[in-house]
């Protein structure tokens, strides 16, 4: 067990009040492509402070749509400093990766030293820091996203160097596919919205790699939220296709 997640046993098993912060892009905004759902942050916002009882946390979600690393380390108070927090959990990478739609391109080196920084200027507030690899990629329909694999592994280089709690989403997503049959090419369709963004079930298994990642799945014996997470995840890898 590393520093960082010893200390964040310590801190759920503790009465103090906590405030967590999720950050990201549109991935963690949670916006359109849920249908409806919730996001992995308002699924983790009812584990922690409903199946765990941690009633007087506070859980934030400040991501917003498009954003980069160096988007919310400009507006770092407002994306994270100014709620105090005790977690700062950061999801990016998909929009940085990009060859097209920005100029000039965020280049790999560039992206790290973002991610670097942004776990410093967490613990320069006493929080923990939380890093999320972003999930795989379509890149036949998102061509231009063809360095996600290696900006996820930049997130990875970062949270290794620095003791730094991460949760591999890109992985996670990457083998869910896995022995579910002919035809999925190792793409996870049941997990996306569409080229990049997850849907429902996507943000089922995000909230539940996370806490996986984090232990909150040892904190309660009989989550409720878990287990719907769970089964959620389940059908999107084997449906129930209706009979002919």
């Amino acid at each position: 067990m590393t520093a960082d997640l010893d200390r964040m046993q310590g801190l759920v098993a503790s009465d103090r009040p906590l405030t967590w912060v999720f950050t990201g892009d549109s991935i963690t905004h949670g916006l359109i492509h849920t249908r409806g759902a919730r996001s992995y942050a308002e699924h983790l916002h009812e584990l922690i402070r409903g199946d765990l009882g941690r009633v007087q946390d506070i859980v934030i979600n400040t991501a917003i749509t498009g954003w980069r690393a160096d988007l919310i380390l400009g507006d770092f108070d407002r994306r994270a400093a100014a709620w105090r927090p005790d977690v700062v959990s950061l999801m990016i990478g998909t929009n940085d990766c990009t060859t097209v739609w920005l100029d000039p391109v965020i280049e790999p080196d560039a992206f790290e030293a973002s991610i670097a920084e942004f776990v410093r200027r967490v613990r320069a507030l006493d929080a923990l820091p939380v890093l999320q690899t972003p999930p795989t990629v379509d890149l036949l329909h998102a061509p231009d996203r063809e360095r996600i694999g290696e900006f996820a592994q930049r997130i990875r280089d970062v949270a290794a160097r620095g003791g730094v709690m991460l949760v591999d989403q890109h992985a996670r997503f990457a083998e869910f596919s896995a022995g579910t049959g002919p035809g999925n090419e190792g793409m996870p369709w049941g997990l996306l919205d569409d080229a990049f963004h997850p849907n429902a079930a996507g943000h089922a298994l995000l909230a539940l790699e996370w806490a996986r990642t984090l232990g909150l799945d040892a904190r309660t014996a009989e989550s409720r939220v878990l287990a719907d997470l769970t089964a959620r995840v389940a059908v999107a890898r084997h449906p129930h296709w209706p009979s002919a």
